[in-house]
């Protein structure tokens, strides 16, 4: 049986996203808005991020008020009697469904990402299993309509990737949980491989490992303040595998950012401006993760941590060729397709960790939901 001050102390809490909502969409229709195109993205984002929430409000509302009405009817018409018990159930699986909805959600999950992949223990081996992963995130953002750009990647000499960084932009206003960040910031840690390398001629199977830190990216500018002397900018020409020079200009940047220490640098373009402005878009998501993880570590609650040392032993997922097997060692989650992953069909690695992340936060309420 449905419980009916549970339904209306959700709808209660529902309430303020709900005149949220309506509020948006009076901005939507506002002049001043549609000329501003940052702010018109931001409140496209955030309207069509709360529509899930008030449809499902509306629909508790509605089985609410039918119940109410069949049970009021009940007394005269038998066939109003028997709609009591489908009606009741409906209400407490919509109204289950409203409250996973009312979740805090990561203040975050509405961006964009910068994902940056860093060879690690290995050698040529991790270098090789950088670009793999490069690859496969790149697959992924293709395969869920994203749009990505490679903003720096520094080669090895048998052309895997040293280092490399990539920005991924949803196209349009998506539903709550399907933008980039609240997807891949799963994806923060080492990543273990295990494969015979091209190196190797005894087909001895290596262990070798790549880092991946996903931070979200910054809307607006004016977002984080950097002061006009906060930074410090070098230019060089830019370097290809064995430290040849692949530019006779000097179109690399390499900026500084002396309060915090933050070193950004790009080379991939042939423009210096464009290097520069690659270079403060990294940034700005470093320093705009920086200020995140010191407001949750003044307030007891820290993110998911994500590993920013490239160490084998502080793995998140293995990738083990010779099985074909991906295994993810938070959630438990484990398959044998390894190259249809690697191919860019990662949804179902990175819903393991969505739902152990919600199952998380609901034991955290008291096992609210179901």
């Amino acid at each position: 049986m449905s419980d009916a001050t549970v339904v209306d102390a959700t709808l209660d809490s529902a309430h303020p996203l709900v005149t949220e909502h309506a509020d948006l969409e009076a901005q939507l229709a506002d002049p001043a808005v549609l000329a501003d195109a940052v702010a018109l993205r931001r409140v496209n984002k955030r309207y069509a991020a709360l529509g899930p929430t008030v449809a499902a409000a509306q629909e508790v509302a509605r089985l609410r008020d039918d119940l109410a009405t069949a049970r009021e009817l009940a007394a005269d018409d038998e066939a109003f009697a028997a709609e009591v018990p489908e009606l009741d159930a409906a209400l407490g699986e919509a109204t289950a469904h409203l409250r996973r909805l009312l979740l805090p959600r990561d203040p975050d999950d509405d961006r964009d990402v910068i994902l940056e992949v860093k060879a690690g223990e290995g050698g040529a081996e991790s270098a090789l299993f950088a670009s793999d992963l490069m690859r496969m995130y790149l697959r992924y953002a293709e395969r869920r309509g994203w749009s990505s750009e490679v903003l720096e990647s520094t080669e090895s000499d048998l052309g895997g990737l040293k280092d490399a960084r990539l920005a991924v932009k949803a196209r349009g206003a998506l539903a709550p949980g399907e933008a980039p960040w609240a997807r891949l910031k799963y994806e923060g840690g080492v990543h273990r491989v295990q494969r015979v390398p091209v190196t190797e001629s005894q087909g001895r199977i290596h262990t070798s490992a790549a880092g991946v830190l996903v931070l979200p990216e910054v809307e607006d500018p004016e977002e984080v303040q950097i002061g006009p002397n906060d930074l410090r900018i070098d230019v060089y020409r830019s370097s290809g595998p064995g430290g040849q020079s692949v530019n006779t200009t000097d179109s690399a940047v390499r900026i500084t950012h002396l309060p915090t220490g933050i070193v950004v640098s790009c080379q991939n373009e042939k423009s210096q401006l464009q290097n520069k402005e690659s270079a403060l878009r990294v940034l700005r998501a470093r320093l705009l993760q920086a200020a995140r993880d010191e407001a949750d570590a003044q307030a007891s609650q820290a993110r998911r941590s994500q590993v920013r040392t490239v160490d084998r032993s502080e793995r998140i997922r293995t990738y083990n060729f010779p099985e074909n097997r991906v295994a993810d060692h938070r959630t438990g989650f484990k398959a044998y397709n390894l190259d249809v992953v690697l191919d860019g069909d990662l949804d179902p690695v990175v819903q393991s960790a969505v739902a152990a992340d919600e199952a998380a936060r609901m034991a955290a309420l008291g096992g609210a939901g179901d």
